[in-house]
């Protein structure tokens, strides 16, 4: 039988009582508001590391926009440079709610972190994230290696971040950017067609099928529900996955994305694709940043700082 981690529990009573009522399905606003307010609560108490150095500018994307990056420098000279990519359901979050997770794998992986603050739906629809995620790609991959020879360059993202950085290493294996040495897709939003979920999980969501519907569709606009959707809008739907850079993915076992995210890291080992899978026993949507000191919490850190470290 399915429970929660005794060490979340208390997180998700907590949040429960912070969070207003869910807003009706559509409804981005409300959710917007929901989760910026809860990712600024979450960055307010989080601990800095000072010894990590930023530095704010931007790039341009492929259709002119001009997208705000800040870059992470950890005190030694790191020769991995991962682009990191918020969550907040493709409709919310910034770079400065994640400001204290960036700083946080720099500092303690010692790679050097670029944070994207991509466009949000439905004010920019697909393609805009996209784009500014493959323009920022594109910038690390070209001035990296100019600055520390042999260099490698990764995706990184979380939830609607997981999903974006799993598009953007399909768009830049077909376009030729890069190369990307790795994808680390946390709790990833790939695949725009989940739409419900087995009733033993459905007590535990934090990201709730209404939640999801929600984000799609906003980020999709009329393609949403139809076979019009393009897999650079949705991972999942792409036809092969081959010479796609080495996968870490993880997932809690009581999230809506476990099993889209279990399916996609099954075709990526089908396609040849070498990944790494882990699949975190009572850990629900966003477990980490709920309860960054709960032991589930403490060993995906470490797995992912691991990983990080072994490119």
């Amino acid at each position: 039988m399915l429970s929660i981690d005794g060490e979340l529990s208390e997180a998700v009573a907590a949040i429960a009582a912070a969070i207003p009522p869910p807003a009706v399905v559509g409804d981005w606003k409300s959710r917007r508001t929901n989760i910026d307010g809860l990712y600024a609560g979450l960055a307010a108490a989080a601990t800095h590391d000072d010894r990590v150095e930023t530095v704010d500018f931007t790039v341009t994307a492929s259709d002119g926009h001009t997208v705000p990056l800040r870059l992470y420098k950890p005190p030694n000279v790191p020769d991995v440079l991962v682009v990191h990519l918020h969550g907040g359901g493709l409709i919310a979050g910034s770079i400065d709610g994640y400001d204290h997770v960036c700083r946080r794998y720099a500092a303690e992986a010692g790679v050097a972190v670029i944070a994207v603050d991509y466009r949000l739906a439905p004010e920019s629809p697909f393609p805009a994230a996209l784009e500014d995620c493959v323009a920022a790609v594109g910038w690390a991959a070209e001035h990296v290696r100019e600055r520390v020879p042999g260099a490698r360059v990764a995706l990184m993202g979380d939830s609607a971040g997981g999903g974006l950085a799993a598009a953007a290493a399909l768009a830049c294996r077909d376009r030729g950017i890069g190369p990307v040495a790795a994808q680390i897709l946390v709790y990833p939003m790939l695949d725009d067609r989940t739409a419900a979920v087995p009733g033993a999980v459905e007590p535990f969501l934090t990201w709730s099928v209404g939640d999801n519907i929600t984000g799609w569709r906003a980020y999709l606009g009329d393609t949403y529900g139809t076979d019009n959707v393009p897999a650079l809008a949705s991972a999942a739907r792409a036809d092969t996955l081959q010479d796609l850079p080495t996968a870490y993915l993880e997932v809690g076992q009581l999230d809506l994305f476990r099993a889209e995210t279990v399916t996609y890291a099954t075709r990526l080992m089908e396609h040849g694709v070498a990944v790494n899978l882990s699949v975190r026993p009572g850990a629900f949507h966003g477990f980490d940043q709920f309860a960054p000191d709960s032991r589930p919490a403490r060993k995906a850190f470490a797995d992912r700082i691991a990983f990080l470290q072994s490119l």
